[in-house]
């Protein structure tokens, strides 16, 4: 089995240490690199071409954000898991719209944090149905309508199984899931899956089930 190549980002030299002792004695993970800030991080991708990036958000000259952003840009980005303190927090939000794969708490238990690893290696998002709501509810306010209407907009360019199947990815479901209750393959339900990133401009499971939430389309699902 080939090792899960994994590069660490944060600024605390203690927290890269313990991610690196927790991390590096697991058989199929491999830490190719580390960075102790967000200047470093495309270069160091260049250099290490890692899987996964476990990415902290606040960095003094360039946030996790921001790099987040730069990499998700590229052509074969690297998967992004986001360290956070705190769980519904802006940022956290704006680097999953950016196309992070999903976060993680620093006080998160390192099975989790392992899981979690190799969870987006494989390509599965780490996010929660209900950590969705409550980071939606977090960022609901002034600009609900707006984003609303503009999600909607997007989603127009889907066809009605692409729309239904991201429902369903808003909801949480596995593409067995999907395929069980849509009555389809879990064949088609991938094909499916594919053409929405495609014609959305999005690159993860987590971005449509992001835009299905700002679309309205789970609270007229009856979920």
């Amino acid at each position: 089995m080939t090792a899960i190549r994994l590069l660490l980002v944060d600024d605390d030299p203690l927290v890269r240490a313990g991610l690196s002792f927790m991390m590096g004695g697991a058989d199929d993970i491999e830490i190719v690199g580390e960075a102790a800030d967000g200047t470093e991080v495309e270069a160091l991708v260049d250099r290490t071409r890692p899987d996964v990036v476990l990415m902290d958000l606040r960095m003094p000259a360039m946030d996790g954000l921001t790099a987040t952003e730069r990499l998700r840009g590229r052509e074969d980005a690297p998967q992004v898991v986001v360290l956070t303190t705190f769980h519904a927090d802006e940022q956290v939000l704006r680097a999953l719209r950016a196309g992070a794969a999903g976060f993680v708490l620093k006080d998160t238990p390192p099975a989790e944090i392992l899981a979690a690893v190799r969870r987006v290696a494989a390509g599965d998002p780490v996010l929660s149905p209900t950590v969705t709501r409550q980071l939606m509810d977090h960022a609901a306010g002034s600009a609900a309508d707006t984003r609303r209407a503009h999600a909607r907009e997007r989603l127009a360019a889907l066809g009605e199984r692409e729309r239904e199947v991201a429902v369903a990815v808003g909801r949480g479901l596995s593409n067995a899931e999907i395929a069980a209750t849509l009555f389809m393959s879990v064949a088609t339900v991938k094909a499916h899956v594919s053409r929405a990133l495609a014609r959305l401009g999005l690159n993860n499971r987590v971005q449509i089930a992001l835009l299905a939430y700002d679309a309205g389309l789970l609270e007229e699902d009856g979920h």
